[in-house]
């Protein structure tokens, strides 16, 4: 499989990909360049100067994995990614530190006029008495955003000896208290009482320009704000405005609405706030350490990397999953997968509605993603577009199925269940399973009946007139196919006479012994199942 890198990541990286994939780096690419090659390739590594449009993605058709070596994906049309299947990774916590450390460091350059100082000695010019600053010490600071980076920030303005404020709504109380910070109920109460402000919130609908003309007229003269996020969460006409009006001290700012890219053109930053005297500017350099750049680019090569090879990853466009540990979940994930599978193996009339049930133990773990699996075996077999954990729950909600996942600690007969009910418009048909000893595989129930088997990838069903004669007859008709049979379980059928017997194959079992069994007596029905 083929990678291209359009934009410069760490040699390790770079290294790390070449073990098992072919990696092309062609950096500073126009947008045409890019729609050009994209279709040979089924991984895309960016960082924030490459944009992945529709366009590109709906010509890339051979991409499987896109990675944003970085925190923000807003390059990234992730709505036309999810459509096709498309994995989006990024690399959220790389460099945490390097922009906490950046928005500090921005802050204490800010408070002590450090760049103006600097800029007076390189002209030759000492005067003290212009570049008068003030402390940390005992000031109020609030934190927009409570995240990751938020939260290192606090830590360590804290040792500053600063009052210490948060406001972020989408954090719990218990949260604040571990922090050991004080909350902040809105955002009008945050914007009166600072003396500083970090931003650290995602760049959203409802977080860009969340601080705008209205808030900056209400803040403290003294006010000193520092954007290291991302551009745009501050109105730029407003804050120019309130810095050369005097309604606030200053700023520092770290990433802009609209940024040259590296390398293209003349690199010219033009922007208003070069003329202010109050404000620090530095280019987009929040992750810009040796550090920050290692851990970025190594992190986005293993993403990419586990991604391809069909490993479960923290995608973007698959939110909210919360996997402590792979290893237990990992076999649920290929029982799910199976339990869907099943179905259209058997049955061939549309689905209405989906409802997976877990018990035992499992209900303990990360099950969401066992029932995307199970949807994404369900629908795999009739769908041409590519169905995967970051489109189907897109695709099931387009077709009208109902999904339903439900959780009991009542455990019966194993330590752990799935039990999967597939509702059509004319009945019901159940399928369950477990794992045993952490990764065998059983199917327990088998559209009503109860069995017990291992799986595999080829399997006759069979449901006869439970009397003597028929097994035997079975095995010499698929014996003659030339099909060895590795393992056979039969089960009764409680309140009549009918039995089912489930026939692991070692090969695709040919049409013509296919309809042989159809035609003995005493078979009711007989289902080849590829899985």
């Amino acid at each position: 499989m083929k990678i291209l890198v359009a934009d410069k990541i760490a040699q390790v990286g770079i290294d790390i990909l070449k073990k098992d994939f072919d990696v092309d780096l062609k950096t500073n690419m126009s947008p045409d360049e890019l729609l050009e090659c994209i279709d040979e390739y089924d991984a895309l590594i960016v960082r924030s100067a490459t944009k992945v449009t529709a366009d590109v993605i709906e010509k890339g058709k051979n991409l499987k994995v896109i990675g944003r070596a970085g925190i923000g994906v807003d390059n990234i049309d992730l709505e036309a990614a999810t459509a096709k299947g498309i994995i989006v990774v990024n690399t959220p916590e790389s460099n945490n530190i390097s922009t906490a450390e950046h928005t500090i460091a921005l802050m204490l350059a800010l408070a002590r006029n450090i760049p103006q100082a600097h800029m007076a000695l390189k002209n030759g010019t000492w005067v003290r008495s212009a570049f008068k600053g003030v402390e940390l010490y005992d000031k109020t600071v609030v934190i927009l955003g409570l995240g990751r980076i938020g939260s290192i920030v606090a830590h360590r303005l804290k040792r500053f000896g600063m009052d210490v404020l948060g406001y972020d709504p989408y954090i719990d109380d218990s949260r604040f208290a571990k922090l050991g910070i004080k909350k902040v109920e809105s955002l009008e109460e945050a914007i009166k009482v600072a003396d500083f402000m970090t931003l650290h919130l995602p760049k959203t609908s409802e977080t860009m320009g969340i601080i705008g003309e209205k808030e900056l007229d209400m803040a403290k003269p003294n006010l000193r704000i520092v954007n290291c996020a991302r551009g745009g969460l501050i109105d730029e006409d407003a804050l120019y405005n309130a810095l050369k009006d005097g309604k606030i001290a200053g700023a520092a700012i770290d990433v802009y609405v609209k940024e040259p890219k590296e390398g293209a053109g003349d690199g010219v930053f033009d922007s208003p706030f070069r003329e202010l005297d109050n404000v620090v500017l530095t280019p987009h350099l929040g992750a810009t350490t040796m550090e920050a750049q290692e851990n970025v680019g190594k992190a986005i090569a293993i993403q990419v990397a586990e991604a391809l090879k069909g490993n479960i990853v923290n995608a973007v466009n698959l939110s909210g999953l919360k996997i402590d540990d792979m290893e237990v979940i990992t076999p649920y994930l290929k029982l799910g997968e199976i339990l869907g599978k099943l179905y259209y193996a058997v049955d061939t009339l549309p689905v209405k509605k989906v409802e997976v049930a877990y018990s035992g133990d499992i209900t303990k773990e990360e099950t969401r993603l066992i029932t995307l699996s199970c949807l994404s075996g369900l629908l795999d077999k009739i769908m041409e577009e590519r169905v995967n954990f970051v489109n189907v729950e897109m695709i099931v909600k387009n077709r009208g199925i109902e999904v339903v996942e439900s959780r009991t600690s009542d455990v019966g007969h194993y330590t752990n269940l799935v039990t999967v009910k597939i509702t059509n418009k004319e009945r019901k048909v159940v399928f369950a399973g477990t794992v045993f000893g952490g990764e065998e595989i059983r199917i327990v129930n088998f559209a009503g009946y109860d069995v017990d088997f291992v799986p595999t990838e080829h399997m006759v069903v069979i449901y006869n007139k439970d009397k003597p004669g028929i097994i035997g007859q079975i095995g010499n008709i698929i014996g003659l196919s030339g099909v060895n049979i590795a393992m056979m379980k039969v089960s009764r059928n409680e309140g009549d006479d009918t039995a089912i017997a489930i026939i692991n194959i070692d090969s695709h079992l040919p049409d013509d012994a296919l309809q042989l069994l159809k035609n003995v007596e005493g078979i009711l029905k007989v289902q080849r199942i590829d899985l």
